[in-house]
Formats: structure tokens, sequence, C-alpha cells
């Protein structure tokens, strides 16, 4: 949650509880689960932040394993996950952000295999430093592969969470612009539960094939 150790711990502790919830809940529906278990990773990206707080930021394994979820692993996931789920009528838009979101997670799993990621505690944040070659071109991938696949998704409750992602990266980028990544995968962890109430409005049924409104 940036502000301490403690909130780290304590908000990653209970989004991973919502997780679980929703991991539970869309059993029922295999192809709501990559996305139902988004608060999952999210909770434990939090307490691996702790972590980073407990070791005073720096270079160490928890540093690194933050990073890896924070930059190739979500752009991958969340378009991927969003078709997954999709019907059939929004699958071949979601190419799109899918695209964007395999070369944005190709290209920064380079980096991180050939530059060090460093954190460093900054009063109430934490923030990470790597030296991005093209930073804007690929901060646009990754918003365009993980905003842009819940806002094309044509599903209500994932739109809401897009938007609700999409203010706390205006919100984020404004008042911690040096923070910016750490306090927006906070904002994102947070806004996440709302998958729990989408998954538990999802009906039962082994897909989406038949495009159903919701």
């Amino acid at each position: 949650m940036c502000w301490s150790e403690t909130a780290d711990l304590v908000a990653g502790a209970g989004i991973t509880a919502v997780g679980v919830a929703s991991v539970t809940l869309a059993a029922r529906r295999p192809r709501d689960l990559p996305l139902a278990a988004l608060p999952l990773l999210l909770g434990i990206h939090q307490i691996i932040e702790a972590a980073v707080w407990h070791h005073d930021g720096g270079t160490g394994p928890a540093t690194v394993a933050w990073a890896v979820i924070a930059l190739p692993l979500l752009p991958l996931w969340v378009p991927a996950a969003v078709l997954c789920s999709a019907p059939p009528s929004a699958r071949r838009r979601l190419l799109v952000p899918l695209a964007a979101g395999i070369a944005t997670a190709a290209t920064l799993a380079c980096v991180l295999a050939t530059r060090t990621v460093t954190a460093e505690i900054r009063g109430h944040t934490v923030g990470y430093s790597l030296g991005l070659p093209q930073a804007q071109l690929i901060i646009v991938g990754y918003l365009l592969a993980t905003i842009g696949s819940l806002l094309l998704s044509g599903d209500r409750g994932l739109v809401l969470f897009g938007v609700l992602v999409a203010v706390g990266a205006a919100v984020t980028v404004v008042l911690w612009r040096q923070e910016y990544i750490s306090t927006w995968c906070a904002f994102a962890a947070v806004c996440s539960v709302v998958l729990l109430l989408w998954v538990s409005r999802r009906r039962p049924g082994p897909d989406t094939s038949q495009g159903e409104v919701r």
C-alpha cells in the first residue's frame, strides 16, 4: 500500500484473502480463473513489497520479485486473462492489447535480465529504478495492454475495473511521479476487489460462447 511495511503487509493479506475467495467462486467457470486470480497475484505483490520495506529497499530478491510481477508479468497476464473470459464478439478486438502486452512484457523481461532494478525508500513511498530505454513507448504499450484490455472487454464489471485503474494511474502520476509504479500497483491491488463482485455475478457455465449480456 506504499505508506509503510505494515500497511503493505495488512493490505496484501486482505487482498490475498479476496483473491482466494474470488478463485473459489470462479471454479464454476474455468475461463474466468485467470482474471479471478488477479487479486491473489496483486495481494502477494503487496506482501512482497512489505519485504522490500523490511530490507530498506536495495537490489535484493524481494525487489527483483516485485519488479518481475509489476513489469513483465502484469502486462501479459491482464490482456490474456481478459481474452480468456471474453465472449466471441469481443475476442478479435482484444488481440490488439494482447499483442501490446506480449511486446511490452518481452521488452521488460529483457531489460530485467540485463539491468539491475533498485528500490529506494522515499518517505512513505518506494521508488524503483531500472533505467528503461524508450520509457514512454513502453508505458504506452503497458497501459494499452492492461487498461485497454479491460475497457475493450465489453463487460460492465471489467470496464468499471478498467476505469478505476485508469483514474488511479492519472492520480498517482500527478501525486507521486517518481514513485508512480509502486503507488499505481498499490491502487490497482485495492481496486481489484471489484473482481470478487464480478466473479460472484457470473452465471455458472462451461464457457461464454453465447456471448451473454452482463
